[in-house]
């Protein structure tokens, strides 16, 4: 017999004596007569887990034993087998009794202890001896909660719970204690565990002793009163402590004073609108400093702001507190403390950030105000936070801070728990929480991409919580092949069964370059380290069926991730999973049932033979390209024994089923399939088995394509950053459209330039707005978003706009949130509500317009209270109903956009509006004015109907419109009659003037309210504004098409129907495709007449509208008609033309025609065929059709036909061939025959012609071809050969006869002649009058362009103009020209030509001559002029040189000079006389000084100095002698300049001798022996050196150079000229010092000629 216990309670105490349990190996004592077959364990059996031991007993948590061969009624006499309600406590006690208040038993009585000693001892003996006295059955004896909580004498503050827990709180079983042997034994524990023995005894005893209400309220009340004693008692001591430290204080008030300082400053906050937000900060300083609080240098009241504002300040921690934020809370905040010492304050930011959405409630909200126990209200202050943190895979993290609780308690512990996500962090082997009574800490062992996420610590106490969070980023840790990809994470276990277990995970963020090609999957039993890889090949797909496991047995998984660069690190290990059913593993872990107060004891029959049934919904639940998974429900019948199941599937379209699993049947109900070929189509179906046999199949599933079932989600939407903090940057964007099983995003961040993408997150996130933090201060970001799940990475979203990483107080983006709206009016108004309606803002920000919010203030004497919510959703609309308002009472209302980056700040408050119930008869004011469709002269006025109507409905609008800078009196209609629609179009405007408008309704009452005026708008037509263009395509279908040159990524094309949403969809259907959209009506009717408009979304108001009228409709109809019966477009009619060897081509093009096209060859009405004479194509790809002849015959002049059919559509083409044109196409053709003979010997491909290189070398060449080594070339002028080229050796080139200077003999005939066997050819030019004058025009423009611009130069004679050129030829016509006319050459003005200089010259310029002077090159095309400017500050200074330049001229020409040098030592022997003679210049007559030794001499009657007619300079001694002897020199000088000559006498022994020597020079400086000179005399040695020495007064102009005819001793001038023509000067060369020796000869020999003394003194240089 088997029978089955079903507890119902949740605490069973078993008192087993001996007991076996299956499937342990831990033995009890056994029941005698009694064995347990099973235990129904809530938890996995494996190492229980569950049990706890003590010295007493087990605790086992199970809900069931089945016991076999035990009669009820054999249970005397044994120890037995006892189940009853626990009336006291193991020695192990639950985690939630510790942290009862009353666990300390200090609070007992003596009374009380001694009444415990009593139960405690009677209670045992109790339970014993109801052992002994059953007679039969199991009996159970409990008590309820509700009564146990009747007969306490304490109030609890929780129902005591009995269910064993693990470590997430889940009830797991049963608390079941076992007890060993006799009913008396040694307790064997601790004191601590002997305590709460006692104390869980007392507890009972007091149920049973305090039995009467007054006794119960008796001991409450001593309670109480015990509890209020310690109170006291606490406070007492703490204030004798401050009393003793304040007498300490004044006692040593000196040495303790000194200025504030903070320990704790506060710290920035970022919070959401209407949450809560605390600074606080600790400051020391003796005296005690003041402390006051500032928002942006405003001292904050506390008053002013009942509920606002809440500022504590306790044993010198000082807070502020905001409640219910809003945006205006956005500020800097300074804390001041000043005390005698000194001054020191401290800043913080908050930024409160308005959201989409409600309020997330997993968010924690502190408690509002602290809540009082025992007269002690805890304060919380979290300090020494952490954070945002960066980690790297596998490296250790520890985040910590410091938590401050006043008043400090020695025995008080808070409640201290750490979040991931806003989920609750237990200790494991990833992390370790330690709490050291002032600091928690939270280690995180070994770092993974799952460790990534939003850290919040929450520390509680019975007054209240406090919470702090920042981020922790976890990045990929380096990968150990180069390449790899990033380690997948987040591996969990989704299905596990018997067979199989399905393993999902998160692709990893990053690839490193390149895709990842899938992933492995391994797997390790619990308890060996031996890792199976599970696929063979990488699976795409992030999810894998692991199959081949052993039930019963626990698996831990990870996984790889692969790419062609190698493979990534481990992922982390999965959590253990056991391969069970499932079943097992919910009745295991499932909660029992309330306790009913009894066990039910059962009794189950076997089945025996019977076959299971067919199992029930069979469904598909997850299909990939590698595997199917099958799910069932077993069916009804079972059978005796458990069942197993065999999968069969059929190919569709067949009826062969085939068994999947032949070897081993499945025994959980699921099952995946692999190696299905991808593509096809399957059925499943499923068969249950047992040992009685193969029941029937299941209902076959569904035809299933194996293949991916699961899409990769689309790419993100717009992406929009904004500013946070110096580091950190929001990043939001538009979830992916029609994601399915999306896993999260990945957000990636670039450098603006740099090209290199890192990611932000390496954990996909869930939301659509991500702070991106770690970015580098004041650098440009650019973000983009990719969306993840199971089947991959969606591609990645458009790159965002750049964005600067810089705080985002005082410098966030302006337009990332809307603008805000503005005119706010009211369109009705009843008694307790008003519509409101207002104008879009003018700029929406990064992102379109989401909705609106509303809030409302009531104004009470002039005094505007605090703003109210009017929606807590946003509005779509710009239009809301403001409902529970009061009536007769005034509001203010003001409006705020929202949009993806969060709400924008609000509008101005509106007017003042009276909460009143309309009840005038004339309708109120239309609203919601938007332009359109602007051009030059007309737009479009679209508007909404008055929200009230007024007595009657509606029945029409007037428009009216002014000049926006007219007077309000220069309103006028645009309508006279009013019009139903809502839309109008306004003409007749004035390009550029800027127009406002209003709308006003009527009903039969009268006219209504006008509305709101509409903005300014200019009557202008933007550039690239298109309209809307009517296509009819080949198939007869009518289409509308718009297309918009200025569209953003987030543009959209709005068509509409009379400027309303389109009816019905079906008759219109809409294509766009890049920036052009399309219409397309699907029959087009009556029904579709209209006014269609589109409406570009995104732009500056592209639009435009078409209006389909009736007679554009009939028009329409009709050319779709002709669309629908086409003839056979023709590119191109029939022609002729004529082709190589005189051909005749008869040919058109179709445009479009099909293979079954046909073509009918017609001439003179008669039916061409193929044959020798005519040819036929037909191309029916290109639609070419064509006829050739060979040659024309007087027999082929008529007309000929091409007739084309092609299904119904058909067309013909005809060509006239008669007359005079039969006969220039038969003459051409008779050419072209000829022509192509020519060319079979050598020809020219290209004539004689010829080509002016920009260096106007003239070349004349022709092209040929067809050429050989035997073929030559003559050139001929007039002629007369000039040139033969023999074996040219190439085929084809060109020939070539360069003219380098052309000049007129150049013209003539040129002819060139290729001749060999073949035959010859010859190509002639005409270089002849208007030949050669083209020649030399085309020369003439090289030259003229190449000439520089016109310059100004001066020279001694007066102004000088030239231009210089390439190139000069003789025939170049050049025209001068002054202020336009032609200049009349003179002797004052001339021109000429210095190589390749043009110049004009200007004598003597005056201010007559100042003007605009060009000079024109004439090249028969109209020529090139150069021009100059001589006039203002160029002619002045022109002429300032000029006069410079003159003047230096003649200086030089009349300064004083010695126009012969003398010798530079002249030998004389003593007593001989001397005369040295030298000619002297200069105008005036110079001055003429003699020195000896550089000391003036004067004539006497030794040394006799002359100076005659003003030429002639004579020195004379008349007997030498040694004192004689020195350096003589001439000194000449007038008002232009001096000049000296120097010689030196040298005096020789000797007898003396009457005559005279003498010397002097000539004109030229030579020298020449005196008159008187004896001819012996003259063979003496006298050798002069010339000198000259010039002290110049001015500078001297260019002259030409002076040669001496004598050939003896001449000076040179040389002309420097520079490049540029500037002015140049004169430069003498140094005189050459020629030494000329003079000899004594005979008489009869002749002097020695000067070109003697001058060849002596080159061949002495020359030697030297």
């Amino acid at each position: 017999m088997c029978y089955t216990i079903e507890l119902a309670y949740p605490l069973v105490v078993i008192f087993i004596s001996s007991l076996t349990l299956k499937g342990c190996d831990c033995r009890l004592d056994a029941l005698a007569g009694a064995n347990i077959i099973s235990v129904v364990w809530t938890t996995v059996p494996c190492g229980f887990a569950g049990i706890s031991s003590c010295r007493r007993g087990f605790f086992f948590p199970f809900k069931r034993l089945e016991f076999e061969g035990f009669c009820p009624g054999k249970t005397r006499g044994h120890s037995g087998l006892t189940l009853g309600a626990a009336c006291s406590m193991s020695g192990s006690m639950p985690f939630y009794q510790k942290h009862h208040r009353h666990y300390d038993r200090s609070y007992r009585s003596t009374e009380a202890e001694s009444k415990m000693r009593h139960y405690q001892s009677s209670s045992w003996l109790t339970a014993g001896s109801s052992t002994s006295s059953r007679s039969r059955g199991l009996n159970v004896s409990s008590h309820s909660g509700l009564e146990e909580s009747r007969l306490s004498p304490l109030p609890k503050k929780a129902k005591p719970s009995y269910l064993a827990v693990d470590k997430e709180n889940q009830i797991i079983g049963y608390v079941v204690p076992i007890f060993r042997g006799s009913q008396e034994f040694a307790t064997g524990l601790s004191d601590k565990e002997e305590a709460r023995v006692r104390d869980t005894a007392a507890y009972m005893a007091r149920r049973d002793l305090f039995t009467s209400g007054l006794e119960m309220e008796r001991s409450e009340v001593i309670s109480r009163k015990e509890a209020m004693r310690e109170s006291a008692e606490r406070i007492s001591q703490n204030k004798r402590i401050h009393e003793h430290e304040e007498h300490f204080k004044r006692m040593n008030k000196d040495s303790l004073m000194h200025p504030p300082e903070f320990v704790i400053k506060p710290r920035s906050h970022t919070v959401w609108e209407k949450q809560c937000v605390r600074l606080h900060c600790t400051v020391s300083g003796w005296p005690d400093p003041s402390v006051v609080w500032y928002k942006n240098n405003v001292a904050i009241d506390p008053l002013a702001s009942p509920g606002k504002y809440k500022l504590e300040s306790r044993y010198s921690v000082h807070s502020l507190e905001i409640s219910k934020c809003d945006f205006d809370d956005t500020a800097q905040y300074r804390v001041s403390a000043m005390n005698s010492e000194g001054e020191l304050s401290a800043f913080a930011s908050v930024v409160v950030k308005r959201f989409k959405g409600e309020v997330d409630e997993t968010l924690p909200v502190p408690r509002l105000g602290p809540v009082s126990e025992y007269g002690i209200t805890f304060q919380i202050h979290i300090v020494d936070t952490f954070g945002v943190s960066f980690g790297r895979e596998g490296e250790t993290m520890s985040l910590g801070c410091t938590v401050i609780i006043y008043p400090a308690l020695h025995r008080y512990q808070p409640e201290i728990q750490w979040y991931r996500d806003d989920v609750l962090l237990t200790p494991s082997k990833w992390t370790h929480v330690h709490w050291s009574g002032d600091r928690t800490t939270l280690t995180l062992t070994h770092l993974n991409k799952e460790d990534e996420g939003l850290y919040t610590l929450r520390v509680s106490t019975k007054s209240g919580y406090e919470t702090y969070s920042a981020y922790v980023f976890v990045r990929d840790a380096d990968a150990e092949v180069e390449g790899a990809p990033g380690a997948p994470l987040d591996v969990r276990c989704l299905d596990a069964n018997k067979d199989y277990i399905i393993v999902s995970w998160k692709q990893p963020a990053i690839d490193r370059g390149s895709s990842i090609l899938g992933y492995f999957v391994d797997r390790c039993e619990v308890g060996t380290t031996h890792w199976v890889q599970c696929n063979d090949t990488p699976v795409k797909f992030a999810r894998f069926p692991v199959t081949g496991l052993v039930e019963g047995r626990s698996y831990v998984f990870r996984v790889r991730s692969v790419n062609k660069s190698g493979i990534s690190r481990l992922s982390r290990v999965s959590e253990p999973v056991a391969a069970m059913d499932p079943a097992d593993r919910a009745r295991m872990r499932g909660t029992s049932a309330p306790w009913t107060g009894q066990i039910i004891v059962t009794e189950e029959e076997p089945a025996e033979g019977v076959v299971p049934g067919r199992p029930l919904e069979l469904k598909v639940t997850e299909a990939t390209k590698n595997y199917v998974v099958l799910s069932w429900k077993p069916p009804g019948e079972k059978g005796l024994e458990s069942i197993m199941y065999y999968v069969e599937k059929c190919v569709s379209g067949t009826d062969s089923w085939q068994r999947v699993n032949t070897e081993i049947p499945v025994k959980s109900p699921r099952f995946a399939l692999f190696d299905l070929a991808e593509g096809k189509s399957y059925y499943f179906r499923v068969r249950c088995c047992n040992s009685a046999g193969v029941g029937e199949p299941s209902e076959p599933t569904e035809a299933i394509t194996v293949g991916d079932k699961l899409d990769i989600p689309s790419a993100p939407g717009k992406v929009v950053p904004t500013r946070n903090t110096d580091t950190s940057v929001v990043v939001s964007w538009e979830a992916s459209s029609d994601a399915v099983e999306l896993v999260g995003y990945y957000i990636e961040g670039s450098v603006v330039g740099s090209n290199v993408w890192e990611p932000c997150n390496n954990k996909p996130v869930k939301g659509t707005r991500f702070i991106c933090h770690g970015l580098m201060t004041g650098e440009q970001y650019v973000f983009r978003v990719r969306a993840v799940n199971a089947a991959g990475l969606s591609d990645f979203s458009q790159i965002s706009e750049p964005v600067e990483v810089k705080a985002a107080i005082g410098g966030g983006i302006p337009h990332a949130s809307p603008a805000p709206p503005y005119g706010i009016t009211i369109l009705e108004c009843v008694r307790d509500s008003m519509v409101l309606a207002w104008k879009q803002p003018t700029f929406i920000g990064g992102a379109d317009i989401t909705g609106y919010f509303v809030d409302y203030r009531e104004v009470i004497d002039g005094v505007p209270g605090k703003w109210h919510e009017a929606n807590i959703k946003a509005v779509s609309e710009r239009a809301y109903r403001v409902s529970d308002l009061k009536e007769n009472r005034k509001y203010q209302f003001q409006v705020r956009a929202a949009n993806m980056a969060g709400v924008g700040i609000p509008s101005m408050p509106s007017d003042t509006f009276l909460c009143e119930e309309w009840t005038i008869a004339v309708p109120g004011p239309p609203h919601d004015l938007q332009v359109r469709e602007v051009r030059n002269d007309s737009l479009v006025l679209l508007w909404k109907p008055p929200v009230y109507q007024g007595r009657d409905p509606v029945n029409g609008f007037y428009v009216d419109i002014k000049e926006a800078n007219a007077p309000e009196e220069a309103w006028k209609g645009v309508n006279t009659k009013a019009t139903e629609k809502t839309y109008i179009k306004v003409q007749n405007l004035k390009e550029g003037e800027m127009y406002v408008l209003r709308v006003r309704a009527q009903n039969k009452a009268g006219v209504g309210k006008t509305s709101e005026v509409t903005e300014p708008v200019p009557a202008v037509t933007k550039p690239g504004t298109k309209e809307i263009v009517v296509d009819v395509d080949d198939d007869g279908i009518v289409s509308l098409n718009f297309e918009c040159g200025n569209m953003t990524p987030d543009s959209k094309f709005v068509w509409s129907k009379n400027y309303e949403d389109i009816p019905d969809s079906n008759r219109l259907n809409v294509e766009t495709k890049g920036n052009k959209s399309k219409a397309v009506f699907s029959s087009l009717g009556e029904e579709d007449t209209g006014v269609y408009s589109c409406l570009v979304t995104h732009t500056d108001g592209a639009s435009s509208s078409y209006s389909l009228t009736d007679e554009e409709l009939k028009r329409l109809l009709l050319v779709s008609h002709d669309h629908k019966f086409p003839i056979i477009p023709l590119k191109s009619d029939l022609a002729v033309e004529l082709q190589e060897k005189g051909k005749v081509r008869f040919w058109l093009q179709a445009e479009k025609i099909s293979a079954n096209g046909k073509v009918d060859y017609v001439f003179n009405d008669n039916v061409l065929t193929q044959g020798e004479k005519y040819k036929m194509n037909f191309d029916k790809n290109t639609g070419v059709i064509e006829m050739l002849i060979d040659s024309l015959t007087p027999a082929d002049e008529g007309t000929y036909t091409f007739q084309l059919t092609d299904g119904k559509a058909t067309n013909q083409s005809s060509l006239v061939l008669i007359g005079d044109v039969f006969k220039q196409l038969q003459k051409e053709s008779e050419f072209q025959r000829k022509e192509w003979f020519r060319k079979q010997g050598p020809h020219f491909i290209e004539g004689l012609g010829y080509e002016v290189t920009p260096e106007c070398c003239v070349i004349l060449k022709c092209k040929v071809g067809n050429m050989k080594k035997e073929t030559s070339a003559h050139w001929y002028k007039d002629g007369h050969e000039i040139k033969a080229d023999e074996h040219l050796g190439f085929a084809e080139g060109v020939l070539k006869l360069e003219i380098a200077q052309i000049s007129r003999k150049d013209a003539g005939v040129y002819e060139v002649v290729l001749k060999d066997d073949r035959g010859k050819d010859t190509s002639t030019l005409n270089l002849t009058d208007q030949g050669f004058k083209d020649l030399m025009n085309e020369v003439f423009g090289f030259i003229a362009s190449s000439s520089t611009p016109l310059k100004i130069t001066s020279t001694d004679e007066g102004i000088r103009l030239y231009t210089f050129v390439s190139y000069y030829n003789d025939l170049l016509q050049v025209t001068w020209h002054y202020k336009d006319s032609a200049i009349a050459f003179s002797d004052r003005i001339k021109s000429g030509v210095v190589g390749e200089q043009l110049w004009l010259q200007i004598t003597n310029p005056t201010e007559k001559d100042m003007g605009k002077y060009a000079i024109e090159f004439n090249d028969g095309k109209g020529g090139l002029r150069r021009t100059v400017e001589l006039s203002g500050q160029a002619f002045d200074d022109a002429f300032a040189e000029f006069q410079r330049l003159q003047a230096a001229a003649v200086a030089e020409r009349n300064r004083a000079r010695v126009a012969g040098g003398l010798p530079d030592v002249v030998t004389i022997q003593e007593g001989k006389a001397l005369n040295l003679t030298c000619n002297i210049s200069g105008n005036p007559v110079p001055e003429v000084t003699w020195l000896k030794n550089d000391r003036e001499i004067t004539s006497d009657e030794h040394c006799i100095l002359k100076f005659e007619s003003g030429k002639f300079a004579s020195f004379t001694i008349t007997a030498v002698n040694t004192s004689d002897s020195g350096k003589y020199s001439i000194l000449v000088k007038n008002k232009y300049g001096t000049e000296s000559g120097d010689f030196t006498l040298e005096i020789t022994e000797g007898t003396p001798d009457l005559g005279v020597t003498s010397y002097w020079t000539d004109a030229e400086g030579n020298v020449v022996f005196g008159p008187n000179t004896p001819k012996e005399k003259m063979q003496t040695a006298a050798t002069g050196t010339k000198k000259q020495k010039r002290k110049e007064s001015v500078a001297t102009p260019p002259v030409e150079k002076v040669e001496n005819k004598q050939g003896c001793n001449s000076r040179e001038l040389k002309e420097d000229k520079a490049a540029d023509g500037a002015t140049t000067e004169l430069k003498a060369s140094d005189s050459e010092q020629t030494e000329d020796k003079i000899e004594d000869v005979d008489e009869s020999t002749p002097a020695a000629s000067c070109d003697q003394l001058a060849e002596s003194a080159e061949e002495r240089d020359a030697t030297e």
